[in-house]
C-alpha cells in the first residue's frame, strides 16, 4: 500500500497525474444475506482478488471507509427510515426487513460504512489528495429511496456522497451516472428536485424496478435498453443521451453507481455487456473530467467517486471491476 501523506502529488497536486484511491471496509463482509444469495460478501473479495492478481492494488491508495453519520445519512433519508432500519437489526440471524432486503446483526455497521466511503471520497478530491475513487463496499445503495430500503440496499450511498459535496463543500453542480442493468430509482427519487444534480440512468427496460421513467425533470436523463442491448447499442445510447448532457452541465464532481449486472454472462439480466464497455464508459467520464481542466474554475470536475452496485457474476465481476478502476485511474 503506498503512503498517502509521503506522495509527491500531495505537494504538487495539480502538476502531476494523481493516483486514485481504492476505498473499503471489513464490515462489508459482515452483512450476511440468506445462504446462495447472489448479493454476498465474495462480491468484494472477488474485485480484491482480480485487482490482487493483475498488480493494479499495489498502484492506488488504499483506505478504510468511516461510517457515515446521522447527519450525512439524514440528507438524503428521512429519520423514520434511518430509525426503522436501526430497529429491524436482529441481535442473531437474518432477518427478511422487506422481500428483497435482509438485515444481519452487523447490517448497519457494514451500511454506514459503504456510505461513509464515499463520504471519504469525496472528501479527499476536495483535499486534492486524489482525482478518482472506486468503493469496493456493500451492501449497494441505488435502490435505497428517500424512505425506503429496496433491491439489497439499505442506504443510497452514491447519494450521501453528492449531498455531501454539495452542502458540506457547496459544490453547486455535481452529476451522478448509473450503468447498472437496474433502475437506479432511489437515486432518483431522492434527487428529483434537486436540479444542482445532473442524473443519468441507463438500464434494461423493462425490467425491475419497474420506475415511472416518464415525467421527469430536465435534469434526469433516463436511458432504457431492449434486453436485446450488446455494446454497439450501449455506447450509442450513452454517447447521444449522456455525454452531450453533461458537457452541458459542466459538473463540478462526477459519481458513478457502478454496476456490473450488464455483463454477458451476469444471469442478472439479458443485456449483453462486455469488460471493454466498462473501460470505455468510464474513459468517457475521465476523458471529461480531463478536458474540463482548461475552462474557467468554476466549470472545472475536481475529481470522480464511483461506488460498487450490482454485479453477480463473480469472475465478470473482477474483471469488470478491474477494466473500470484502470479507465479511473488512466492505467
Amino acid at each position: 500500500m503506498l503512503d498517502l501523506y509521503n506522495h509527491p502529488s500531495n505537494k504538487t497536486p495539480h502538476s502531476i497525474d494523481m493516483i486514485a484511491t481504492l476505498i473499503s471496509h471489513s464490515s462489508c463482509h459482515q452483512h450476511h444475506m440468506p445462504e446462495g444469495h447472489p448479493e454476498s460478501s465474495e462480491r468484494i473479495d472477488a474485485i480484491t482478488n482480480q485487482l490482487m492478481a493483475s498488480g493494479i492494488d499495489g498502484l492506488l491508495y488504499q483506505r478504510d471507509a468511516p461510517a457515515a453519520t446521522d447527519e450525512q445519512l439524514l440528507r438524503v433519508h428521512t429519520p423514520e427510515h434511518l430509525h426503522a432500519i436501526t430497529r429491524a437489526i436482529p441481535s442473531e440471524g437474518i432477518y427478511s426487513f422487506d422481500n428483497d432486503v435482509f438485515l444481519s446483526p452487523q447490517t448497519l455497521r457494514a451500511a454506514r460504512h459503504a456510505a461513509g466511503a464515499a463520504v471519504l471520497g469525496v472528501d479527499m478530491i476536495m483535499r486534492g489528495e486524489t482525482d478518482a475513487v472506486f468503493c469496493n463496499v456493500r451492501p449497494p445503495g441505488h435502490h435505497a429511496e428517500r424512505a425506503k430500503a429496496m433491491g439489497f440496499s439499505i442506504f443510497n450511498n452514491i447519494a450521501v456522497g453528492a449531498a455531501h459535496a454539495l452542502e458540506a463543500h457547496g459544490l453547486e453542480r455535481v452529476a451522478i451516472v448509473d450503468f447498472d442493468v437496474h433502475h437506479g430509482n432511489g437515486t432518483q427519487d431522492i434527487f428529483f428536485n434537486e436540479p444542482r444534480v445532473l442524473f443519468c440512468s441507463s438500464f434494461q427496460y423493462p425490467f425491475y424496478p419497474h420506475t415511472n421513467i416518464d415525467d421527469v425533470p430536465a435534469h434526469i436523463i433516463n436511458t432504457p435498453l431492449p434486453a436485446t442491448c450488446r455494446s454497439e447499442g450501449f455506447r450509442t445510447a450513452i454517447s447521444e443521451n449522456w455525454l452531450p448532457a453533461l458537457e452541458k452541465f459542466h459538473p463540478q464532481l462526477i459519481f458513478i453507481s457502478a454496476g456490473f449486472d450488464a455483463y454477458i454472462d451476469d444471469d442478472m439480466s439479458s443485456i449483453s455487456l462486455v469488460e471493454q464497455d466498462y473501460f470505455w464508459v468510464t474513459q468517457q467520464m475521465r476523458t471529461l473530467m480531463d478536458t474540463s481542466k482548461d475552462l474557467a474554475p468554476e466549470k472545472v470536475c475536481r475529481g470522480i467517486v464511483s461506488t460498487l452496485e450490482g454485479g453477480y457474476d463473480l469472475l465478470g465481476l473482477g474483471r469488470c471491476a478491474l477494466a473500470h478502476i484502470k479507465a479511473l485511474a488512466k492505467l
